[in-house]
């Protein structure tokens, strides 16, 4: 193994979005970085990257915005270089297409100097004087590297949640919409398609199949065990819910009602926008002018038990929870929208005689997310993703991660960089 003798002061375990932005200011800092990714490039959510669909969030909540305008990583910075200004001010949007805030991370990704693809870290040990020696692996070599560090930040995001009753069948078969964009020409010579699942995701891969199904034929439905097809809740006052005052109201609560509460905050982050549900009804409300019978069902209230092969196809095992009735569907594709889980590295759980995990197995975080340690240590793991269970619903929405990345940035240097202030909305949660 080849061991860097020289001392970072942070390293940075993956590079979505978050960690992306605690680069991004980092870089006009004096600090010794690196930020290691295993893609060979930036890629955010690239299976649902579909024409048309756009940030849930304003371009305002970029890589740095909201901690400093002037930071040479911004969005309008992007759109100047890209000789585009004039055509984004005649768009006059606040939201941006999603295709694009991926394009504009990737080309922040290159111009920041210490963020590096097509990099593994396959470990962090914890040393004596309390540094850390994180391994990485170069996925084009195999060559296994070592580094020296003062902090570390986790920022490697999550990954697609399958449940057990769906696993195991052929992938380009049954697929979770994270692969939707890779495998939708599979869908278009089937004969019949089911979407399984709620929420945005499945709703834009239902929408974009509804699109095709006229040209390719197929019979088109869409399974969910939520009561409806339910709007994502966005009124004003209640975005108020992503915000650092919120966190702070949220953060000190018993873990059992913080869980007890995100439980019941589904809409606002799992909901359908409400332009996305109005393009469904209207092409079905389109699709059935002149009486013409649509080939196309909708069934809420339905949980998907099991899954087998059959006549060529799939027979999929459902309950209708409400009248307590068991059948079965037929479908030649199965595209399953059930969410993602916290993506927690295995090396993680290896310094479990070092940091504090809670009785469900998830680490614990302080508030201005540090891992808790179980003693004293000069450096710090930090947690740049992975804490919902500890932050609630604003972890993983974008309008969040710069307040998270100024704090973050304000304990690397010891000074507060970028100020944080004591309110920043209308209401108080407590």
């Amino acid at each position: 193994m080849e061991q860097q003798h020289e001392m970072y002061d942070v390293i940075g375990v993956g590079i979505g979005p978050f960690n992306l932005s605690l680069a991004a200011l980092l870089d006009t800092q004096d600090v010794k970085a690196a930020f290691f990714e295993q893609k060979p490039a930036f890629a955010w959510h690239p299976g649902m990257l579909i024409e048309g669909t756009k940030l849930q969030v304003p371009f305002l909540a970029d890589l740095v915005t909201m901690a400093d305008p002037t930071n040479p990583h911004s969005f309008l910075n992007y759109i100047s270089q890209q000789g585009r200004m004039y055509q984004f001010y005649i768009l006059q949007r606040l939201d941006i297409p999603r295709r694009e805030y991926n394009d504009y991370c990737k080309w922040a990704s290159e111009r920041i100097e210490s963020c590096r693809f097509g990099k593994t870290v396959t470990g962090i040990e914890r040393l004596e004087d309390g540094h850390h020696l994180v391994n990485v692996r170069d996925e084009g070599s195999g060559k296994e590297e070592s580094y020296y560090t003062k902090h570390v930040v986790l920022g490697t995001g999550s990954s697609p949640a399958l449940p057990k009753s769906l696993q195991g069948m052929p992938e380009e078969d049954v697929f979770h919409t994270a692969d939707f964009e890779i495998q939708r020409h599979t869908c278009r010579a089937a004969s019949s398609i089911t979407v399984v699942g709620s929420g945005q995701s499945a709703a834009e891969a239902f929408r974009e199949l509804l699109r095709e199904q006229r040209t390719c034929g197929f019979r088109l439905d869409w399974i969910t065990r939520s009561p409806g097809f339910a709007s994502m809740e966005e009124s004003k006052l209640n975005l108020e819910h992503f915000s650092p005052d919120y966190i702070d109201y949220f953060y000190p609560l018993p873990q059992e009602k913080k869980d007890e509460i995100f439980d019941s905050q589904g809409l606002y982050y799992k909901g359908i926008s409400e332009h996305t549900i109005t393009d469904i009804y209207n092409l079905l409300y389109e699709y059935s002018v002149g009486g013409e019978a649509l080939n196309v069902g909708l069934n809420p209230l339905t949980k998907v038990t099991g899954i087998e092969q059959k006549d060529g196809g799939y027979e999929l095992t459902c309950y209708h929870y409400q009248k307590e009735d068991t059948y079965s569907h037929q479908t030649d594709k199965v595209v399953v929208a059930t969410g993602y889980q916290p993506n927690i590295p295995e090396f993680i759980h290896e310094l479990a005689d070092e940091i504090e995990f809670d009785e469900q197995g998830r680490y614990k975080v302080t508030k201005d997310y540090r891992l808790v340690e179980k003693k004293e240590t000069p450096y710090n793991i930090f947690a740049n993703s992975g804490i919902t269970h500890t932050h609630g619903v604003g972890s993983t929405n974008l309008g969040l991660a710069v307040f998270r990345s100024k704090v973050i940035v304000n304990q690397l240097l010891g000074e507060e960089v970028y100020t944080v202030q004591d309110s920043y909305v209308f209401q108080s949660f407590d």
